[in-house]
């Protein structure tokens, strides 16, 4: 079998370099779709449901845009088609989504039905991007350069989603308009949603345009894909079934992983502004004075600043991740991220300074970075490599089912156990995620490295 030729710093990075722009609309979405939705007045209890529509267009999207990634070549390469299209969607839906009060004059249900459909959208298209993307790392990277190539990757996401996270705040303290009236989104945050979206499509064509795909025959002979496996035809079922014992492994720890990060992007405006800010817990954006809605406004920068901070924090733990793994291996730094989380989670609730909440994203930031990263470095070397697009699709629902899951008992459980009070979410979420470094400790690396 022909050996897949090592690849230059820069090639790897501009290999990732889209997932920058990708990252940069993710952060966006994640840090202000709970506020932009309470704006348009949903209530704060049924915000899980609502942010259901995002993993579910995840489940929906990334196997098939997996399978059909595998079987495409077009003049601009087989993953390239789907990165770009993705990313086009994805800055017209973050157009639109903020601005929903204007282009739905009617008000009422419709700016919020209006909303969710573009929240929907904005998160599939992300989907479609984000999915080839990761075949594209194993497509062209040999294995020696994997952990290089998915390190940077890590890296990159978390560089945008630093700058996504922070600019709603960036753009208030330097003037721009963070008060709307009733019913309206902060000027602050449509302005981010439009910069978000101009550089998600920038930095996707840079890589589209910087990296040159490998043509189908010489793909498959690096590959070492024959006539027969081309030709071979597996159902979803049978691929689930059939799917490699690591991969089932790392499904319980993404399940432990996910479960509470979606937690956290649903409820963490509501948290801090309740525990921190003392925003009541029956809030509500359309009956509120205009002084609650200012201090709602202002924590749901803060939570923009605090996700910022996390991102940042795994920006840099994504740069030392290698080195750490050629110490220790994949099993030992991939348990402490998610140890490192569930602390961060956990001290939300210890503190009463929001300026300590710097301590609590420290430790979510470190998680972050290793769930963006680990279970890729090891499935990658798990999986075949002439299925590597379906699998990488399919190890997607290890991703939303989880969260999926959050968004069906999220509601409920804050509503009915925790009385409305957010920052209880966040204890739950930490303390799922400590039981999460404990089922990292039972996944098999064996075939990869000594573990």
């Amino acid at each position: 079998m022909k050996q897949l030729p090592k690849l230059s710093f820069w090639q790897i990075w501009n290999l990732s370099f889209g997932f920058l722009g990708v990252q940069f609309g993710f952060a966006l979405q994640n840090a202000n779709a709970s506020r932009i939705l309470t704006s348009l007045g949903a209530d704060p209890h049924n915000l899980s449901f609502f942010w259901l529509v995002a993993p579910i267009m995840g489940l929906i999207v990334q196997p098939v845009v997996g399978a059909a990634s595998d079987k495409t070549w077009t003049r601009i390469g087989r993953r390239s088609p789907y990165i770009l299209g993705g990313a086009i969607v994805s800055m017209i839906a973050m157009f639109f989504m903020p601005n929903a009060p204007l282009i739905m004059k009617a008000g009422g249900a419709g700016v919020l039905f209006f909303g969710v459909v573009m929240l929907a959208l904005m998160d599939g298209s992300f989907n479609v991007t984000f999915q080839p993307f990761r075949a594209l790392v194993a497509d062209m990277t040999p294995e020696e350069q994997r952990n290089l190539g998915y390190s940077v990757q890590s890296f990159l996401i978390n560089a945008g989603a630093v700058i996504g996270s922070a600019l709603p705040f960036i753009l208030a303290m330097g003037g721009i308009e963070n008060n709307p009236e009733a019913g309206q989104v902060a000027p602050s945050v449509i302005w981010s949603f439009y910069i978000g979206g101009a550089l998600l499509l920038l930095s996707v064509l840079v890589t589209v345009i910087k990296t040159k795909e490998y043509p189908p025959k010489e793909f498959e002979a690096y590959k070492n894909i024959t006539q027969e496996d081309k030709e071979k035809k597996e159902g979803f079922f049978t691929l689930l079934m059939n799917m490699p014992k690591t991969m089932k492994q790392l499904a319980v720890v993404q399940l432990f992983s996910w479960f509470p990060f979606f937690l956290l992007w649903v409820y963490a405006t509501t948290a801090i502004s309740q525990h921190y800010y003392g925003v009541a817990v029956d809030f509500n954006a359309e009956t509120a004075s205009d002084a609650e809605r200012a201090i709602f406004n202002n924590a749901g920068d803060w939570v923009n600043l605090c996700f910022a901070i996390y991102s940042l924090t795994a920006a840099l733990f994504s740069i030392v991740l290698p080195k750490l793994i050629s110490l220790t291996n994949r099993k030992t730094i991939y348990a402490f991220s998610l140890l490192a989380g569930g602390l961060g989670l956990l001290s939300m609730y210890l503190f009463d300074d929001k300026n300590m909440l710097v301590v609590s994203m420290i430790g979510i930031g470190i998680a972050w970075a290793g769930i963006l990263a680990m279970p890729y470095m090891i499935l990658s070397g798990a999986i075949p490599a002439k299925r590597i697009g379906i699998y990488m699709g399919l190890f997607n629902l290890t991703v939303v089912i989880p969260q999926i899951l959050s968004g069906v008992f999220g509601g409920p459980i804050l509503k009915n156990v925790f009385n409305g009070n957010g920052i209880y979410i966040m204890v739950l979420a930490g303390s799922l995620m400590l039981i999460g470094s404990i089922t990292v400790l039972f996944v098999n690396t064996k075939t990869q490295e000594q573990s």
